[in-house]
Parts: C-alpha cells; structure tokens; sequence
C-alpha cells in the first residue's frame, strides 16, 4: 500500500528540557526540545505547543492539556493514557511503542500522523478530522472514532474489536489487515470500505441476514 505521510522534521541539535513541565501554564511554546525519562504530573493547561521535539520515555498523570499543538514531534515509549488532550492540532508527529489508553483526543485535528505499535484501547477520537494518518501494528479495542472525517486513512495489522465508528465514512479505508469480530457501526457507514471474505460475516447482522448452518 503507497502511504504518503509526511515525517516529522526534526533537527540534529536539540536542548534537553525539564524544568519549565514542573509548571506548565496555558500557551507555553517549546520548541527545538528534547524531553526523556521524565514525568508530567498533576499540569493543567490550554494550548500549549510544542514543535520540533522528541518526547522520549516520558509519562504523563493527572495532567490535562486541552488545545495542545503538536508539530513535527515524535512521541516514543511514552504513557499518555487517560490524559486529556480534546480539541488538540497534531500535526507531522509520530507516536511509537506508546501507551495511550483511554487517552482523550476528541474534536481534533490530526494530519500527516503515525501510530505505530502503540496500544490505544478505548482511546477516544470522535468528532475529529483525519487527513493521512496511519495506525500500524496498535491495539485500538473499543476505540471511539464516532462522527469523524477520514481523509486517507489507513489501518494496517490492527487490533479493532468493538471499536465504535457510528457516524464515520469507511469509503476507501481497507480494514482487510485488521483483527476484529465487531465493530459498532451503521450499514450506511460501510459504503466502500474494503475487507476481507472472513470479516464479511462480521457485517451479516447489519443488513438484517440470518446465516442457516
């Protein structure tokens, strides 16, 4: 599959950052940063923004960054589960072997952006707009994508069981790779999407078919 996602841009030299996260307040800039082995606790703030930074190693509890700007930034081997980040732009960043469960992105925009190995059970993403973005190889059970924009979405060797995409056109979006025995959808949502002979029976329910053994 051609999957044209532009790479975050991120420069040779950065400054190792700490001390300003201790107290983060609404519409700090960060930027040409590096952040590794370090924890955010308990910070809440609106639209921060971070650009041309690697987070690496670095876990986030109790904190609460709604509005958050991310450009050209790579998450890898973070835990962001459960924090907030609704109405957030995301744009050329990449998560890697992250855990991001429960994490909340809803009403965002996301653009030019990978998920790769990450597990993202019941992550929440409604009412958000897509624009090339792929998840690869990521747990995404019960995820919620309810009434959101896909616009070249790709998901590859995913885990999707029970995931909730009620609202949402699949139109061209191929599903066939992924693992899954249901997901919450209407019929109507189906229209173009591609998948395999064996998921076929998944959607048999829907359209009102009963399969005689």
């Amino acid at each position: 599959m051609n999957i044209s996602i532009e790479a975050p841009k991120i420069p040779q030299h950065l400054e190792t950052l700490h001390e300003p996260l201790y107290t983060l307040q609404s519409k700090d800039e960060f930027s040409h940063a590096r952040i590794e082995h370090f924890t955010i606790d308990r910070q809440e703030a609106q639209r921060v923004s971070f650009d041309k930074t690697i987070f690496e190693h670095v876990d986030m509890i109790e904190s609460h960054l709604a509005e958050i700007e991310l450009t050209d930034v790579i998450f890898d081997q973070c835990d962001l589960s459960n924090i907030p980040f609704p109405r957030s732009f995301v744009h050329r960043t990449e998560f890697r072997n992250c855990k991001l469960i429960g994490t909340d992105f809803a009403q965002s925009r996301l653009q030019n952006v990978r998920f790769t190995h990450c597990v993202a059970d019941y992550s929440v993403f409604r009412f958000s707009q897509f624009k090339r973005v792929l998840f690869e190889n990521c747990s995404l059970l019960g995820a919620d994508y309810c009434s959101s924009v896909f616009n070249s979405v790709f998901f590859e060797q995913c885990q999707l069981d029970t995931a909730m995409l009620s609202g949402t056109s699949l139109d061209t979006v191929d599903l066939s790779t992924c693992d899954f025995t249901s997901l919450q959808i209407e019929i109507e949502d189906l229209r173009g999407c591609i998948i395999s002979p064996y998921q076929a029976s998944s959607f048999v329910g829907l359209m009102g078919l009963v399969i005689k053994l």
